[in-house]
């Protein structure tokens, strides 16, 4: 079975059922050991979508505080080609972002054709802090899981493959990984009060990722307690979907023959 068949989400999802620290699919050896493979095939894969230069993927990566969205990118989006890459990481919104539309800020960020993006929070974000926080009307974030949805129909539509992964941690990982944080001078940059606030919602959080997961289908439940499992999950669900949608090199109409006997005679 895929990894794909084995962590894709459908129908309701309960997120207190799933564990955390699980990891099908593989066991910890198993990964070190086929990491530098995924690595080039994931590369070799990428040069393709480069060169045929029609069609991109967009990775959307969410999670709770904590759990891997930036060790993601490193050490999975990080075997490629950077040309080929295209990061965007959404934070709270500015101003100016705030007078339009919440999918305005989106679609400035996504990927052209021939590239791998990656969204560092996403859209889902309106769906998420907004609702959690009360910061509109249940009436107006409600309605945004329809407009979600148009809106990845249409990238699908026009040749966006859209790879959607939840990254799952558990509430005492995520205390565990904050006190490291405070433990370690060069990662204290990254703690944030405001992550002991968001973590004071822990439950309404979960209930809305359980919503937009349900509402919005495709997504990717990535059991995200062991880093190592994480990042192999990950490079598996996107090579597999390259090879699903095997991008082929260009074969151009040239003179073979003819350009190397120019090339040799410049010789």
């Amino acid at each position: 079975m895929s990894v794909r068949d084995l962590l894709r989400a459908s129908g309701r999802v309960d997120l207190a059922r799933i564990d955390t620290g699980s990891t099908p699919g593989t066991d910890k050896a198993a990964a070190k050991k086929q990491l530098p493979k995924d690595a080039g095939a994931l590369e070799a894969w990428q040069e393709r979508l480069t060169a045929e230069n029609a069609r991109s993927i967009l990775l959307v990566l969410q999670g709770m505080d904590t759990s891997g969205k930036d060790g993601t990118i490193t050490h999975v989006v990080g075997a490629i080609n950077p040309q080929g890459a295209q990061i965007a990481d959404f934070k709270q919104p500015t101003r100016e972002e705030l007078s339009h539309d919440f999918l305005w800020r989106i679609t400035k960020q996504l990927p052209a054709a021939g590239k791998i993006g990656v969204f560092n929070r996403s859209h889902y974000e309106d769906v998420l802090v907004v609702r959690v926080h009360n910061l509109v009307d249940e009436s107006v974030w409600s309605a945004r899981y329809a407009e979600i949805n148009e809106f990845e129909a249409d990238l699908a539509h026009h040749g966006t493959t859209i790879v959607k992964v939840f990254l799952h941690i558990s509430k005492k990982e995520q205390a565990e990984r904050l006190i490291a944080r405070l433990d370690d001078p060069t990662k204290r940059w990254k703690f944030d009060e405001q992550d002991l606030v968001e973590r004071g919602s822990w439950n309404d959080y979960r209930e809305a990722y359980e919503d937009a997961i349900e509402k919005c289908p495709g997504w990717f439940v990535v059991p995200a307690d062991h880093k190592w499992y994480r990042n192999w999950a990950v490079a598996r669900i996107l090579i597999e979907t390259l090879e699903e949608m095997r991008p082929e090199f260009p074969q151009p109409d040239l003179d073979i023959k003819g350009l190397k006997k120019r090339i040799a005679e410049t010789a």
